[in-house]
């Protein structure tokens, strides 16, 4: 008889996945060439994003840099936050240059994110700085901690 193979992972199974992955990326060599998450998108896609939360919303940052915040689109629809816009390949105008290696990405974008069930899609805000677009979506009332108060009954005789 074989051994029942049993697995327990406490918590999550995402973190999991994610540590399974970077061990087989240290094991290959390839250092991080896969999404830094088994939630992140694409490796390379763009804009980069890094995504957490604190106890009142969850924080978005989208490196977008070179970008009119005025034709940056942000949506949500369903449970989903999409980004989306273009970037110019700001090549110097009136030359004729031979482009030969072109690293920095440029052309239409878009990105959609799965957003948690607990945030109120209602009050998304977003603010572009110094090429960083961050997207604040706060958590619902109801999912947010609060403090019980116990009532101390009297005493029935």
């Amino acid at each position: 008889m074989h051994p029942t193979f049993t697995a327990s992972f406490p918590g999550e199974l995402f973190p999991e996945f994610d540590a399974i992955q970077r061990r087989i990326g240290r094991l290959f060599g390839l250092g991080d060439p896969w999404p830094s998450s088994i939630r992140a998108g694409a490796f390379g896609a763009f804009p980069a994003i890094n995504m957490g939360t604190t106890q009142e919303a969850l924080e978005i940052y989208a490196f977008a840099p070179g970008l009119d915040p005025a034709r940056i689109e942000v949506s949500v629809d369903k449970g989903l936050l999409t980004l989306a816009g273009e970037r110019s390949r700001d090549l110097p105008d009136g030359r004729d240059i031979e482009v030969y290696a072109s690293e920095r990405f440029a052309g239409a974008f878009r990105r959609v994110i799965s957003l948690p069930q607990d945030v109120d899609t209602a009050k998304v805000q977003a603010s572009y700085r110094d090429g960083v677009l961050k997207i604040r979506v706060p958590k619902l009332e109801a999912a947010l901690p609060r403090r019980i108060e116990v009532q101390e009954l009297e005493r029935s005789h």
